[in-house]
């Protein structure tokens, strides 16, 4: 298959992925399922069409707004759909490698489900940055041995450089933390935080 072809794919699979993100966005912190039930609109509670429900061109079509009830739905769904196609795309350009890309792009997309919940919530939830912790030390051994010269960047990956990444980023910030905390009397930083620092330097190392 030609590179230009799975350039396209990229993009195309990112949009498709970012819907799914907007799900992981909304249901999470409710600590509801993201897998069932199926999508609704928020204002009257009716399923969302498979037709209704196509990454861009269904908000397109709909001018925004909701087939049954009419309400609006809000610009970020199309908007996160964009951005995650974008970054699928920016991932793979870089890294064209399957393997590399399959699963930088995976952190990348954990990264925005994160980030979206915390603009919402002030809340990094665990159930993503604790197995994220360990999927970029488990795909770290995994890269670094089958790809030859691995990089992130510039910067060649080994195995070790994920776990003193791990230990390096969340370690700094617990200290940082419990340092602050000691001194003031107060807490000055979440255990989210020091968690994703963690999960960044798993995958992108020390």
């Amino acid at each position: 298959m030609s590179y230009s072809i799975m350039t396209a794919f990229s993009f195309l699979f990112g949009l498709i992925v970012g819907s799914f993100l907007n799900v992981c966005i909304y249901r999470i912190p409710l600590k509801k399922s993201i897998i069932s039930p199926p999508s609704s609109c928020p204002s009257c509670g009716e399923r969302i069409r498979f037709y209704d429900n196509i990454p861009i061109i269904s908000y397109i079509i709909l001018r925004g707004k909701c087939r049954r009830c009419g309400k609006p739905i809000s610009i970020r769904y199309p908007f996160i759909e964009l951005m995650t196609g974008l970054l699928s795309l920016a991932v793979f350009v870089n890294y064209s490698h399957y393997g590399q890309y399959f699963s930088l792009f995976i952190f990348v997309s954990a990264l925005v489900v994160i980030t979206f919940i915390d603009l919402d919530h002030q809340i990094i939830p665990d159930i993503i940055s604790l197995p994220g912790i360990f999927a970029g030390v488990l795909a770290t051994v995994i890269l670094s041995s089958i790809i030859a010269g691995y990089r992130i960047s510039n910067y060649e990956i080994k195995w070790y450089d994920s776990i003193i990444g791990v230990l390096a980023g969340g370690g700094i910030l617990y200290l940082v933390a419990v340092g602050f905390e000691k001194l003031t009397g107060k807490e000055g930083m979440g255990g989210g935080d020091i968690k994703l620092l963690a999960m960044i330097g798993a995958w992108m190392g020390w």
